[in-house]
């Protein structure tokens, strides 16, 4: 294996059926492919979005206040985290939920050496509740959280198969890159990552691979070093 410890980034839109609510089948695959690599001796941490079920600043007309949407959105993340919990168990992978908000009827806390212990007894460790505050999004969390526990690489799984220079579904003749370094994403504004996240990842000298998730079979062979998606480093 390329990584021995990964951080794999799921977004909400992940888990659902056109964006919005969860999908069994989606769930599945993903984490099918989880237990593929688990088996491999591979230590993971998931981090969860809540995007198919509320963002934030999507309900800012609603709710006045900023960090009571963010708020919000924690929470959102929670619900995915259990869905996640539940496909991993049904898929034979020992796993624990964590959360940065508490909830202790629901998850554990989020501790950074508990989250660690889990891991050395290889347990997945479901990371929910974003960084417990509002204003970070979930890929400053992957960053943050990727950092605390050494890990070797952020993985971001996706519906498309790597970075473009414009959106592939709007653009028919966007180029995919193969390879970027952290400036290059922060030059280009390259919607990879919030600038938060890219720069901790750089500062920290984490990798980010950003692969499509739903060709089965895709987390291994990142977590191999194949060259799928794109990869995103120092050096480009």
């Amino acid at each position: 294996m390329a990584y021995r410890s990964v951080l794999l980034k799921l977004s909400g839109e992940a888990l659902a059926e056109g964006g919005r609510g969860l999908s069994a089948t989606a769930i599945d695959v993903i984490c099918r492919q989880i237990k593929a690599v688990v088996d491999e001796g591979v230590r993971l941490a998931i981090v969860v979005g809540g995007g198919n079920i509320l963002r934030g600043r999507d309900v800012t007309e609603t709710v006045r206040t900023r960090a009571t949407a963010d708020q919000m959105g924690m929470l959102a993340t929670m619900v995915n985290g259990l869905a996640v919990l539940d496909g991993l168990e049904r898929n034979g992978v020992e796993a624990r939920l964590m959360s940065a908000v508490h909830a202790p009827a629901i998850c554990e806390p989020y501790i950074q050496r508990r989250a660690q212990r889990h891991q050395e007894k290889g347990r997945v460790v479901i990371l929910s509740g974003g960084t417990g505050n509002p204003f970070f999004t979930t890929d400053t969390t992957a960053a943050l959280r990727a950092s605390e526990l050494g890990c070797d690489v952020v993985l971001k799984a996706t519906r498309v198969d790597g970075v473009y220079d414009s959106d592939p579904e709007e653009n028919a003749d966007a180029v995919r890159f193969d390879r970027l370094s952290y400036r290059d994403v922060l030059a280009r504004d390259l919607k990879v990552m919030d600038l938060t996240a890219i720069t901790m990842c750089m500062d920290n000298h984490l990798p980010i691979a950003v692969f499509d998730v739903f060709c089965d079979g895709n987390l291994g062979r990142v977590v191999n070093g194949e060259a799928i998606g794109t990869l995103v480093s120092a050096d480009g």
